[in-house]
Protein backbone atom coordinates (compact mmCIF):
# COMPACT_ATOMS: atom_id res chain seq x y z
CA UNK A 1 0.00 0.00 0.00
CA UNK A 2 1.42 3.26 -0.82
CA UNK A 3 0.84 6.43 1.23
CA UNK A 4 -2.55 7.11 0.33
CA UNK A 5 -4.83 5.11 2.39
CA UNK A 6 -8.39 6.43 2.12
CA UNK A 7 -10.20 7.83 -0.67
CA UNK A 8 -12.73 11.04 -0.24
CA UNK A 9 -15.26 11.05 -2.96
CA UNK A 10 -17.62 14.09 -4.16
CA UNK A 11 -20.83 13.13 -4.52
CA UNK A 12 -22.43 14.78 -7.37
CA UNK A 13 -21.08 14.16 -10.51
CA UNK A 14 -19.01 12.00 -9.42
CA UNK A 15 -20.90 8.95 -7.78
CA UNK A 16 -23.94 9.89 -9.41
CA UNK A 17 -25.06 12.49 -12.20
CA UNK A 18 -26.54 15.81 -11.60
CA UNK A 19 -28.07 18.33 -13.97
CA UNK A 20 -31.06 20.62 -13.48
CA UNK A 21 -31.19 20.59 -16.69
CA UNK A 22 -32.23 16.87 -17.13
CA UNK A 23 -35.61 18.07 -15.02
CA UNK A 24 -36.15 21.88 -16.77
CA UNK A 25 -35.69 20.03 -20.27
CA UNK A 26 -39.55 18.11 -19.20
CA UNK A 27 -40.39 21.21 -17.26
CA UNK A 28 -39.77 23.60 -19.75
CA UNK A 29 -39.42 22.20 -23.56
CA UNK A 30 -38.66 25.23 -25.18
CA UNK A 31 -35.03 25.76 -25.43
CA UNK A 32 -34.51 29.00 -24.92
CA UNK A 33 -36.99 29.87 -22.23
CA UNK A 34 -35.39 27.16 -20.68
CA UNK A 35 -32.12 28.78 -20.62
CA UNK A 36 -33.55 31.99 -19.84
CA UNK A 37 -35.18 30.45 -16.42
CA UNK A 38 -32.17 28.67 -15.26
CA UNK A 39 -29.44 31.69 -16.19
CA UNK A 40 -32.20 34.32 -14.69
CA UNK A 41 -34.27 32.80 -12.27
CA UNK A 42 -33.16 29.68 -10.46
CA UNK A 43 -29.33 29.91 -11.37
CA UNK A 44 -26.63 28.02 -9.87
CA UNK A 45 -25.94 31.06 -7.48
CA UNK A 46 -29.41 31.08 -6.62
CA UNK A 47 -29.16 26.90 -5.66
CA UNK A 48 -25.62 27.07 -3.62
CA UNK A 49 -27.82 28.87 -0.86
CA UNK A 50 -29.28 24.91 -0.43
CA UNK A 51 -26.11 23.96 0.02
CA UNK A 52 -25.79 26.28 2.79
CA UNK A 53 -28.15 25.05 4.83
CA UNK A 54 -31.02 27.43 3.44
CA UNK A 55 -34.07 26.04 3.25
CA UNK A 56 -36.01 25.13 -0.48
CA UNK A 57 -38.92 27.67 1.67
CA UNK A 58 -36.39 30.21 2.46
CA UNK A 59 -34.47 30.41 -0.69
CA UNK A 60 -37.84 30.20 -3.61
CA UNK A 61 -39.57 32.97 -1.52
CA UNK A 62 -37.76 36.14 -2.81
CA UNK A 63 -38.17 34.04 -6.41
CA UNK A 64 -42.02 33.81 -5.77
CA UNK A 65 -42.19 37.16 -5.56
CA UNK A 66 -40.50 38.33 -8.13
CA UNK A 67 -41.21 35.45 -10.77
CA UNK A 68 -44.73 34.88 -10.03
CA UNK A 69 -45.39 34.09 -13.63
CA UNK A 70 -42.90 31.02 -12.85
CA UNK A 71 -43.92 29.40 -9.65
CA UNK A 72 -44.52 25.84 -10.73
CA UNK A 73 -41.14 26.05 -12.64
CA UNK A 74 -39.72 27.10 -8.89
CA UNK A 75 -41.41 24.92 -6.97
CA UNK A 76 -39.96 21.79 -8.91
CA UNK A 77 -36.42 22.69 -8.11
CA UNK A 78 -37.87 20.93 -4.83
CA UNK A 79 -40.88 18.96 -5.39
CA UNK A 80 -39.30 17.26 -8.32
CA UNK A 81 -35.62 17.00 -7.38
CA UNK A 82 -34.82 13.36 -8.00
CA UNK A 83 -35.47 14.03 -11.47
CA UNK A 84 -32.55 16.15 -11.73
CA UNK A 85 -30.07 12.75 -11.44
CA UNK A 86 -29.62 10.39 -14.15
CA UNK A 87 -28.70 7.69 -12.12
CA UNK A 88 -25.21 6.86 -10.71
CA UNK A 89 -22.18 6.55 -12.27
CA UNK A 90 -21.06 2.61 -13.42
CA UNK A 91 -16.80 3.37 -12.91
CA UNK A 92 -16.92 5.34 -9.70
CA UNK A 93 -19.68 2.49 -8.56
CA UNK A 94 -17.23 -0.70 -9.65
CA UNK A 95 -14.30 1.14 -7.86
CA UNK A 96 -15.73 2.12 -4.82
CA UNK A 97 -16.88 -1.54 -4.44
CA UNK A 98 -13.84 -2.80 -5.60
CA UNK A 99 -11.91 -1.02 -3.14
CA UNK A 100 -14.66 -1.93 -0.14
CA UNK A 101 -13.44 -5.56 -0.55
CA UNK A 102 -9.72 -4.58 -0.56
CA UNK A 103 -10.81 -2.81 3.17
CA UNK A 104 -9.87 0.76 2.04
CA UNK A 105 -11.33 3.57 4.06
CA UNK A 106 -14.01 5.71 2.04
CA UNK A 107 -16.16 9.17 2.69
CA UNK A 108 -17.98 11.35 1.09
CA UNK A 109 -17.57 15.48 1.05
CA UNK A 110 -20.03 17.02 -0.68
CA UNK A 111 -21.79 20.77 -1.15
CA UNK A 112 -25.29 19.60 -0.37
CA UNK A 113 -28.62 20.51 0.77
CA UNK A 114 -29.81 18.96 4.49
CA UNK A 115 -32.77 18.60 2.72
CA UNK A 116 -31.62 16.34 -0.21
CA UNK A 117 -28.43 14.36 1.32
CA UNK A 118 -30.68 11.28 2.38
CA UNK A 119 -32.55 10.80 -0.72
CA UNK A 120 -29.73 11.73 -2.98
CA UNK A 121 -27.07 8.64 -0.75
CA UNK A 122 -30.83 6.20 -1.28
CA UNK A 123 -29.55 6.36 -5.31
CA UNK A 124 -26.77 3.73 -4.73
CA UNK A 125 -25.68 1.17 -3.03
CA UNK A 126 -22.17 2.32 -3.15
CA UNK A 127 -22.93 4.90 -0.68
CA UNK A 128 -23.04 2.03 2.10
CA UNK A 129 -19.56 2.21 1.85
CA UNK A 130 -18.76 5.60 3.20
CA UNK A 131 -17.90 5.73 6.51
CA UNK A 132 -18.81 9.16 6.74
CA UNK A 133 -20.25 11.75 4.64
CA UNK A 134 -19.72 15.56 5.27
CA UNK A 135 -22.66 17.41 3.94
CA UNK A 136 -21.90 21.29 3.48
CA UNK A 137 -25.58 22.13 4.49
CA UNK A 138 -24.86 20.09 8.01
CA UNK A 139 -21.98 21.54 9.21
CA UNK A 140 -21.88 25.33 7.60
CA UNK A 141 -19.20 25.12 5.39
CA UNK A 142 -18.66 25.01 1.92
CA UNK A 143 -15.96 23.22 -0.27
CA UNK A 144 -13.55 25.29 -1.57
CA UNK A 145 -13.52 26.49 2.12
CA UNK A 146 -10.03 25.19 3.64
CA UNK A 147 -11.93 24.24 6.79
CA UNK A 148 -14.40 21.70 5.39
CA UNK A 149 -11.23 19.73 4.39
CA UNK A 150 -9.34 19.87 7.58
CA UNK A 151 -12.92 18.32 8.96
CA UNK A 152 -13.17 15.84 6.35
CA UNK A 153 -9.64 14.46 6.89
CA UNK A 154 -10.38 14.43 11.23
CA UNK A 155 -13.69 12.78 10.80
CA UNK A 156 -11.99 10.09 8.50
CA UNK A 157 -8.91 9.90 11.55
CA UNK A 158 -6.68 10.17 8.77
CA UNK A 159 -3.92 12.95 7.57
CA UNK A 160 -4.67 14.78 4.42
CA UNK A 161 -1.35 13.36 2.90
CA UNK A 162 -2.71 10.08 3.71
CA UNK A 163 -6.58 10.75 1.84
CA UNK A 164 -7.13 11.07 -2.29
CA UNK A 165 -9.92 13.58 -2.80
CA UNK A 166 -12.15 13.17 -6.05
CA UNK A 167 -13.92 15.87 -7.46
CA UNK A 168 -15.28 17.39 -10.58
CA UNK A 169 -15.02 20.48 -9.80
CA UNK A 170 -11.35 22.17 -10.71
CA UNK A 171 -11.40 24.76 -7.65
CA UNK A 172 -12.27 21.78 -5.29
CA UNK A 173 -9.44 20.07 -6.17
CA UNK A 174 -7.19 22.84 -5.88
CA UNK A 175 -8.48 23.73 -2.86
CA UNK A 176 -7.65 20.06 -1.10
CA UNK A 177 -4.16 20.14 -2.78
CA UNK A 178 -3.45 23.43 -1.19
CA UNK A 179 -4.75 21.63 2.54
CA UNK A 180 -2.30 18.40 1.56
CA UNK A 181 -4.83 16.06 0.03
CA UNK A 182 -3.82 13.81 -3.35
CA UNK A 183 -6.06 14.70 -5.74
CA UNK A 184 -7.89 13.59 -8.76
CA UNK A 185 -9.51 15.54 -10.57
CA UNK A 186 -12.69 13.67 -12.05
CA UNK A 187 -13.40 14.29 -15.75
CA UNK A 188 -13.30 11.13 -17.27
CA UNK A 189 -14.54 8.54 -15.19
CA UNK A 190 -12.85 5.84 -16.96
CA UNK A 191 -9.52 7.32 -15.84
CA UNK A 192 -10.30 6.61 -12.07
CA UNK A 193 -9.52 3.14 -11.70
CA UNK A 194 -6.00 4.00 -13.60
CA UNK A 195 -6.03 6.92 -10.84
CA UNK A 196 -6.64 4.24 -8.26
CA UNK A 197 -3.87 1.51 -9.01
CA UNK A 198 -1.04 3.97 -9.36
CA UNK A 199 -1.69 5.09 -5.55
CA UNK A 200 -1.42 0.97 -5.08
CA UNK A 201 -5.40 1.08 -3.91
CA UNK A 202 -6.61 -1.40 -6.44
Amino acid sequence: MGAVKGVVFDIGNVIVRWDPRLLYEKVIPDPAAREHFLTNVCTMAWHTAHDTGVTFADNRRPLLEQYPQHEAEILAWEHRWSEMFAGPIPETETAIEALAARGVPMFGLTNMSHETDLATFAMSPAFRHLRDIVVSARVGLMKPDPRIFELSAQRAGLAPGELLFVDDSARNVDAASAAGFDIHHFVDPAALWPALVARELL
